[in-house]
């Protein structure tokens, strides 16, 4: 694939499609999915013929939902457990690490 072919994938692939889903319409109530994308493009040329290439990366995540209902717009945001858990891990390995240093530091004003 050359860098022109990369690029005209890359344009393909950035699309609206990518950041909204289809709309799901059930009992007077409209959902549409909304997505975080982030894509990056690295590529380049030489003198000879076979002295081009590149790449193209793309990452999506689910940002939340849109719910219409009764005329009235309201954005629910979608809960990333994995994410959520993590910075819960790290603020109670921190909170246990730094546990003994605050009690020398409190036995020291003492």
């Amino acid at each position: 694939m050359n860098v022109d072919e990369l690029l005209s994938t890359a344009r393909e692939s950035l699309t609206v499609r990518r950041v909204y889903g289809d709309a799901v319409e059930k009992d007077g109530v409209t959902v549409i999915p909304a997505a975080s994308v982030a894509g990056g493009f690295g590529g380049g040329r030489g003198t000879e013929p076979e002295g081009e290439g590149g790449g193209f990366g793309m990452r999506g995540r689910p940002a939340g939902v849109y719910v219409v209902q009764d005329g009235q717009v309201a954005w629910r945001p979608a809960v990333d457990v994995n994410r959520l858990a993590g910075v819960v891990g790290m603020a109670v390995v921190t909170y246990l690490l730094m546990r003994p240093r605050m009690a020398r530091i409190r036995a020291a004003a003492r």
